[in-house]
């Protein structure tokens, strides 16, 4: 881990299914995430992720960059345009600081509108002794 270093871009597409299925499992029940008729009778073109949702493929980002051992200690994200089915988000991100075995990464995550997700994680990358297995 080193300040300054650019973590590898995350291409996500964003399905009809990805979105419901996210909402379901945080069970967010909003119809604007489930129904795309009521997304529109709400002025929405159709449904859209919910921040739930966001916040996991967030987490999801990190972990995968930093591994198994990673532990997420703060998630702060703020919204910006939606994810709608048919884009796809790219997640980037840069390693802000390093204290330790301790990074804070800042994220952002576009899509074909702009910034859907900015924001920082804070993550602990516990050092394995060499020879020893992570559990």
């Amino acid at each position: 881990m080193t300040a300054g270093a650019e973590l590898p871009p995350l291409e996500i597409p964003v399905t009809r299914t990805l979105i419901v299925a996210g909402a379901i499992a945080s069970r967010d029940y909003q119809d604007v995430h489930h129904d795309a008729e009521s997304a529109r009778q709400k002025g929405s073109p159709d449904v859209f992720m919910n921040i739930l949702t966001t916040n996991g493929l967030v987490g999801r980002y990190i972990t995968d960059h930093f591994g198994p051992a990673a532990v997420l200690r703060k998630v702060a994200i703020r919204l910006g345009v939606p994810n709608y089915p048919g884009d796809t988000m790219v997640l980037t991100g840069r390693i802000e600081s390093v204290d330790g075995d301790t990074a804070t990464v800042s994220v952002v995550g576009a899509n074909a509108l702009g910034r859907h997700v900015t924001g920082t994680v804070t993550v602990t990358v516990p050092v394995q002794p060499p020879g020893e297995a992570v559990s």
